[in-house]
């Protein structure tokens, strides 16, 4: 049974940070791109970060603006996400997702792309 778990959200005020896990169990970790997706209240889900295989190739929506970094340490089936500077409006549930197995340094932006998915952690910045 695949399982991506993702644990870190919270509460935290506005120029704060919080770093993201998600493990993931079930399937071939180390040879699928990962990605981060966030869905904030009201709003439609959206694509914040992927990252290859090998780590090696890494891809941000155009607003994260050097506030997140992805990385991923594949001994141990995570996926991470750093964020910092965090403002009112990154508020969402965050979730990550896994691709199928590809052995190239490509990265996704599409849900559609991505065939796994966590249940989500809610992150949650105040003024």
């Amino acid at each position: 049974q695949v399982q991506l778990v993702e644990s870190g959200g919270g509460l935290v005020q506005a120029g704060g940070s919080l770093r993201l896990s998600c493990v993931a169990s079930g399937l071939t970790f180390s040879t699928r791109p990962m990605g981060w997706f966030r869905q904030p209240p009201g709003k439609e889900r959206e694509f914040v970060a992927a990252i290859s295989w090998s780590g090696g190739s890494r891809y941000y929506a155009d607003w994260v603006n050097g506030r997140l970094t992805i990385s991923r340490d594949n001994a141990k089936k995570t996926v991470y996400l750093l964020m910092n500077g965090l403002k009112p409006e990154d508020t969402a549930v965050y979730y990550c997702a896994a691709a199928p197995v590809l052995y190239g340094e490509s990265v996704y932006e599409r849900a559609e792309q991505y065939n796994y998915w966590g249940q989500g952690t809610q992150v949650t910045v105040s003024r």
